[in-house]
């Protein structure tokens, strides 16, 4: 069973991370992304822990994936705008991306002790963990441009080609709500990575939650439909 509502904070310790310690997100997980891959191939993935969080392994390679929650609220690096908010509002949005809609897997293995896909898209200034902005380098990864995420993406080029093509990304992890039509849907105006990644002002910052909240709850409507076929 899947619960698309389900807060993943609700059985992590306090303190810990959902992404590394709770064992709901972990089921959902490897239930709802062990699919066929665009060749037919079946992804499975199994229990990797402790030393890892899941492994998928078959003819295509062996892959160590690990979890990341995807949408930012930015409470630090948007404090200001943030404190600007109505009572609850923050909160709600916080607590809407400890849902399965607001989670992905990644690979989680180190390449020549350089940062993983997780660890990039949080550290570089022209992404901020922003997902829109993740997915609109991979899409350039598909297509052969350059992004801020290109070095890190190439290295993990091997995780990309399973899926063959944007398209097979974006069905695989049931991301079609992030797209309009094969753009991308930015959270925030987007002018080719040279605007702020953080909103700088009340407007803007409520412009990228009510956008990101609609994409977390379309995805998980997504999921809720794709979960009861299997």
């Amino acid at each position: 069973m899947i619960d698309t509502t389900y807060d993943f904070q609700t059985d992590t310790p306090p303190g810990k991370d959902p992404d590394a310690y709770s064992d709901t997100l972990h089921r959902y997980h490897r239930t709802l992304w062990s699919r066929d891959l665009p060749d037919g191939t079946r992804f499975d993935l199994t229990d990797g822990r402790p030393g890892s969080y899941l492994v998928h392994e078959s003819v295509k390679g062996r892959f160590w994936l690990s979890s990341d929650t995807v949408v930012p609220t930015f409470p630090h690096k948007a404090e200001a705008v943030v404190a600007m908010l109505d009572d609850g509002e923050s909160e709600a949005f916080w607590n809407l991306g400890y849902t399965i809609g607001g989670m992905m897997i990644w690979p989680g293995n180190r390449i020549g002790s350089k940062q993983t896909i997780n660890g990039a898209r949080g550290f570089h200034p022209r992404i901020s963990d922003r997902f829109d902005l993740t997915v609109e380098c991979v899409r350039r990864h598909y297509t052969g441009q350059q992004s801020p995420l290109s070095d890190v993406l190439a290295r993990y080029a091997d995780f990309f080609a399973l899926f063959e093509t944007l398209e097979g990304f974006i069905e695989h992890f049931l991301l079609h709500d992030l797209l309009d039509g094969d753009r991308v849907r930015f959270a925030m105006p987007f002018d080719d990575f040279a605007m702020p990644s953080v909103p700088q002002d009340l407007a803007t910052y409520r412009r990228y939650m009510e956008t990101s909240m609609e994409f977390i709850h379309a995805r998980n409507a997504r999921i809720e439909a794709y979960a009861r076929t299997l």
